[in-house]
């Protein structure tokens, strides 16, 4: 129903009220559970309580609590305050319940500890005008709301959040001109993490057709690290790693133990390890129940079999973190030679560097092993999980540079999220495309990108062959795209026999 003020939608829950925008309706903030607050605090999502009268979804909901020192220059999290964090967003090209449109569904990255659906970044206008779907955007909880191991809470609460928004998907969709039967949820970095963490969970089962994973970070922890990391959160606060202790401090200033042990994490890494000098202490748990496997023992197992993939990574992931940390042309042999024995596969990961890239320096030692550890390998071996599970895969390298910061960025880590969304002067793109402007072939790969998505969300098919493990297929995306063997061959051999597996707390506490 359309009125002077805006089209009307009934959702399961109550009415909501859209607004016509550049040939579009979108609709802002609407609940999918009920604020994670008070009783509910760090449980399960709870459906949303129903309303009456019409709810005007005009505007997004509140970003759940997070660390402000990542929210941009000022150091502020941008959006409206509130506890009511669990909002979904959508964009369609008329919420007509006959249209039955492809429906994607959106899972932000940011570390585990930060990020929200209302960023700038996540405006899904282009994709679903050019593709002709309807695109889903949504909040769920991150950092210690959303993914610290402790007592008296269910493991993975993000995940549980992501979760309930594809089953609000499912229960509501339709009535937004979309088909439940053809639902692709699509991440990127965290969010990919998310969507792999998806296709493993039995709760998510049949909740979608197709999945797409941007930059899946191979971090995944076991269930002891993850109680151990907890343990030190709570310490910061001076308090046990209990649902019921922890309740008691305001959840946004909850975030600041997070923080602090995120700055200090270095002094850990005799109990933690890899993870140590990460500073991100939020992963999916790998904790037998929500969680039951890592996703690539899951896919290998046929988790993904009924589900349709299409995986992929940057080629130089890690340079966006050299050149954000002033570090770009200055890492030493010596930083080369730890990170290598840190972060290579085995325990001659460093011969093994040295010999692929024999002509190699410091800096690209050290950039080339944290981007095959962290995103590069973790993407490329869920596609290969999923065709030995029985199951088909697409397999794409983004290996087109980003313009800003003077060229020395690379195809880095986040590139592809305004090259998707077409955001080109929004959060990340900001600096990506800074002082640049937009050239034609950004533009040009963006358009492509897009059609590339979304005919993978109406059909399974991107528009390049199905991964195979013989011909190893992938679709470079650069100026002038082409499909190929995978060009990172070097750096697939290095791990052909790794298995990742949960992060291990190596000892207990003493």
């Amino acid at each position: 129903m359309t009125t002077a003020e805006g089209p009307v939608v009934r959702t399961e829950a109550g009415a909501v009220r859209g607004r016509e925008e550049g040939g579009l309706t979108v609709f802002r903030g609407i609940p999918f559970a009920e604020p994670p607050v008070g009783e509910a605090r760090f449980q399960a999502p709870r459906h949303a309580r129903a309303w009456d009268g019409v709810r005007e979804a005009y505007e997004f909901g509140p970003p759940p609590p997070q660390e402000a020192a990542f929210q941009g220059r000022t150091g502020e999290i941008p959006g409206p305050m509130g506890d009511d964090w669990l909002t979904v967003n959508v964009w369609t090209p008329a919420a007509d319940p006959s249209a039955r449109r492809p429906v994607m569904v959106w899972i932000y990255g940011g570390a585990y500890k930060m990020g929200h659906a209302g960023s700038p970044g996540y405006d899904a206008q282009h994709i679903a005008r050019d593709g002709d779907v309807v695109v889903v955007t949504f909040n769920h909880r991150v950092g210690i709301e959303g993914f610290a191991r402790i007592d008296g809470a269910p493991a993975n609460r993000g995940l549980l959040d992501q979760v309930a928004a594809l089953e609000w998907v499912r229960d509501n969709i339709a009535a937004f001109g979309g088909d439940p039967a053809q639902v692709t949820v699509f991440g990127e970095s965290a969010g990919a993490g998310g969507v792999a963490s998806l296709l493993a969970m039995p709760s998510a089962r049949g909740l979608f057709r197709r999945a797409v994973a941007q930059s899946v970070p191979g971090t995944f922890f076991s269930d002891e690290l993850a109680r151990d990391v907890a343990a030190e959160i709570a310490k910061e606060v001076g308090l046990p790693p209990t649902a019921a202790a922890l309740s008691a401090v305001d959840p946004r200033q909850l975030t600041s133990a997070g923080e602090q042990l995120s700055e200090k994490m270095r002094q850990y890494e005799d109990r933690w390890g890899q993870l140590a000098p990460t500073v991100t202490p939020f992963s999916p748990v790998v904790d037998g129940e929500v969680l039951p496997t890592t996703p690539w023992q899951a896919l290998a197992a046929g988790a993904g079999r009924d589900v349709e993939l299409l995986a992929g990574h940057n080629r130089d992931e890690w340079r966006l973190f050299v050149v954000m940390g002033g570090q770009f042309g200055k890492i030493t042999e010596e930083q080369a030679a730890g990170a290598l024995r840190t972060f290579g596969p085995g325990p001659e990961g460093e011969q093994a560097y040295r010999a692929a890239f024999p002509e190699a320096g410091p800096g690209e030692l050290y950039e080339r092993v944290q981007t095959d550890w962290l995103f590069g390998m973790p993407s490329l071996r869920l596609a290969e999980a999923q065709v030995a599970g029985g199951g088909r895969a697409h397999v794409y390298e983004l290996t087109w540079p980003a313009p800003g910061a003077g060229g020395v960025l690379g195809a880095c880590h986040g590139l592809d999220i305004p090259l998707l969304f077409g955001t080109y002067e929004a959060d990340l793109g900001n600096l990506l495309f800074m002082g640049s402007g937009v050239p034609d072939q950004a533009r040009e790969l963006s358009a492509r990108f897009r059609s590339a998505w979304t005919a993978f969300a109406r059909t399974g098919e991107p528009g390049w062959s199905a991964y195979d493990l013989d011909e190893r297929l992938v679709q470079v995306l650069d100026v002038k795209p082409e499909v190929r063997p995978y060009p990172e061959e070097a750096s697939r051999r290095l791990w052909e026999t790794y298995d990742f597996e949960p992060l291990p707390l190596l000892r207990p506490a003493g």
